[in-house]
């Protein structure tokens, strides 16, 4: 069969390994996916063998220890740990793989060193003296040169063990995103004097010395790859530099990076899985939604034009078009990495042109990072059966039972598509004149097409599902009476809460202006720096609105506690960029014609304002499910109209409710 995209589909050869296309899965973290002995768990097994199954070429694991004593124990996996008990977990696992024609490597990681997350790690120790990226009041203290060259030799011992456990390849963890061998490449955290510090090749002797093991012990033949960063966007110490920004690289700038890919490639990487970042411009790593789409394709370019092995892009390149069009010119494997937990048969769905079923990758983190954060293993905020595909799975219901699910948001779009594969009869009914609930206004910024393409992925998935639809249906405890249903589901909602200033100025809700039913004047003071608050500030300042965003706590996004670090510090730092005033710990005084009074901690302000828009939260519409509660019906309550949280929750809620039932 011809395809579209039959650029993505050729095979291409890593020194003597041929891969059948050109896809990747990126690596992505194996927190809590280790088995008692070090091994990789059921959950991580299957989670592999899926992606396989979805037609990946390659698969590059996420990390594994090398034993370096960091982690907490056996926190991710670990090949030096117990190595007959690692390959009796992998190799079987590597045999199914192959059944598929998909070839995969093991990442070898060593270490985190200044980028050890406090909670997780402990004892790490760095190139030079200094302190945590986290916590500075955690300081680490420089390896020996005995270390050193016990690090290099337990990374070419794991790759015995990941050659014996059938793994086609290795990956070395990393001259990339500030871990530990990219902090000795950086002369930022590199101070050394001796053989391992100085100038470039010194400082990458440790990357160089770690292939020439790995080449000398598995045999020239046997593939290692490279993750490696060109450029690192610090400003200084915990401050990322923005696309499109002047500032005075302080890490590893573009010609350095050329320079480091040349002397690697020559020391013996057969292959260089290429981005950009550290983590203290960590979003650069994690690109949030407020990138656009192949942000590293220019970094890619670069190194492919100075090198003669193959390169991986990755970096939201989700689209076919772009990533067939990158190929050849910016790299020759296009990298998939959170598109693959959010739909692990992507790879299929594009070669047979099925993009309409692809479940888009959100670049929320939600599931995936944010977890990884918090010592929980990986797993998608769409899809929550990503890391637990056997012991979630969906499976067909014993009895056929009629399901009446009322709301036709995420929550509830969810519920009705579960029980709908399920084999229940499904009924919808949704009192707006369209599907999507609160997404339908929070997909409007530009940066949000991932959102509106989940959207429209719901509408596709249950239009091919046995689902009666009801629109323009307002349901009340007399209305689903008439309905004969065994089980339901109120997954209602939420809505903004308002405030009262009175009748002057312009006074509306973010709702109100992402939905059009509110126009915007030229001075926008939001009341509220949550989520909404700031991202709606963001999305009207780009269109050249003075925005002033009031907030009453401490922090603007709640600090950051409820979303991934990266999203966080990238957002913040835009609003920064923008211009944007954020006034914190400030409340609003009074709402005049033109003007807003604020109560700020340095005293009164006035600031000019035609427009004052409402973003303090929402608050769940339960009336219905308080009122079937007391019916003789088995009755639920899923996503906001429960409790007001975000997509993840919404969307898991009704997914495990659903499977269950």
């Amino acid at each position: 069969m011809s395809s579209k995209y039959q650029k993505l589909f050729e095979p291409i050869t890593i020194g003597k390994l041929t891969l059948k296309n050109r896809i990747s899965m990126a690596p992505l973290g194996m927190v809590a996916l280790a088995d008692p002995c070090g091994g990789f768990t059921e959950n991580a097994q299957e989670y592999y063998v899926e992606r396989a199954r979805g037609g990946t070429g390659l698969i590059i694991t996420g990390v594994t220890n090398v034993n370096y004593n960091e982690m907490e124990p056996l926190a991710m996996p670990c090949a030096a740990h117990n190595p007959l008990m690692f390959i009796k977990s992998t190799a079987p696992m590597n045999e199914r793989i192959h059944a598929f024609d998909c070839k995969i490597f093991l990442q070898l990681t060593g270490g985190f060193g200044r980028v050890a997350i406090p909670h997780l790690m402990k004892n790490a120790i760095a190139p030079s003296p200094q302190e945590n990226r986290w916590d500075p009041g955690i300081h680490h203290r420089e390896m020996t040169i005995d270390e050193i060259k016990v690090l290099v030799e337990s990374f070419a011992k794991c790759a015995v063990v990941a050659k014996e456990s059938k793994f086609d390849g290795v990956e070395i963890h990393a001259v990339h995103e500030g871990y530990l061998l990219d902090q000795f490449a950086i002369a930022l955290y590199n101070k050394r004097t001796d053989e391992y510090g100085g100038d470039l090749r010194g400082r990458l002797k440790v990357a160089v010395d770690v292939v020439k093991a790995i080449k000398n012990l598995c045999g020239k033949d046997f593939p290692v790859s490279l993750r490696f960063s060109l450029k690192s966007f610090v400003k200084d110490i915990r401050r990322g530099a923005l696309p499109g920004e002047e500032f005075e690289e302080q890490g590893k700038d573009i010609a350095e990076g050329i320079e480091a890919a040349k002397i690697l490639v020559d020391a013996g990487y057969d292959l260089l899985n290429v981005d950009a970042g550290t983590y203290d411009s960590w979003y650069w790593n994690h690109p949030p939604m407020y990138f656009e789409k192949g942000m590293y394709r220019e970094f890619g370019k670069l190194v492919k034009e100075n090198v003669n092995v193959p390169v991986i892009l990755a970096g939201r390149m989700d689209n076919p078009d772009m990533a067939c069009s990158a190929l050849g010119v910016c790299c020759d494997i296009i990298g998939y990495g959170r598109p693959l937990l959010a739909d692990p048969y992507l790879p299929e769905k594009i070669r047979t042109e099925n993009l309409e079923d692809v479940r888009p990758c959100l670049s929320c983190h939600q599931g995936c990072l944010d977890r990884i954060a918090h010592g929980l293993p990986i797993s998608c905020a769409v899809n929550p059966a990503c890391g637990r595909e056997k012991t979630l799975a969906v499976t067909p219901a014993s009895e056929k039972k009629n399901v009446l699910v009322v709301g036709g948001g995420l929550a509830g779009m969810e519920a009705a598509r579960v029980c709908a594969i399920r084999g229940y009869n499904v009924t919808l009914l949704e009192k707006s004149a369209d599907l999507g609930g609160n997404i339908i206004p929070g997909c409007v910024p530009d940066f949000k097409e991932d959102d509106r393409a989940l959207l429209q992925w719901y509408k596709v998935q249950l239009g091919k599902l046995p689902v009666k639809i009801k629109l323009n249906y307002t349901a009340d405890e007399n209305s689903i009476k008439r309905f004969n249903a065994d089980i339901i589901i109120v997954a209602a909602g939420s809505t903004p809460v308002k405030l009262d200033f009175g009748n002057k100025n312009h006074i509306c809700l973010a709702d109100d202006i992402l939905r059009g039913s509110e126009k915007a004047g030229r001075d926008i003071v939001i009341v509220g720096g949550g989520l909404v608050g700031c991202e709606t500030g963001l999305w009207l300042r780009r269109q050249g609105k003075n925005v002033t965003i009031v907030e009453a706590q401490p922090d603007i996004l709640g600090g950051g506690k409820n979303m991934c670090f990266a999203n966080y510090d990238m957002l913040k730092d835009l609003l920064v960029f923008h211009q944007i005033q954020v006034f914190r710990n400030t409340t609003v005084k009074a709402v005049n014609d033109t003007s807003v009074s604020l109560e700020t901690p340095q005293g009164h302000k006035e600031v000019n304002a035609d427009t004052v828009m409402i973003a303090v939260g929402y608050r769940p519409v339960s009336d219905l499910y308080e009122c079937l509660r007391e019916s003789r019906k088995i009755v639920y309550n899923i996503g906001d109209s429960h409790d007001v949280r975000d997509i993840r929750n919404a969307i898991w809620d009704a997914y495990l409710l659903a499977r269950e039932l």
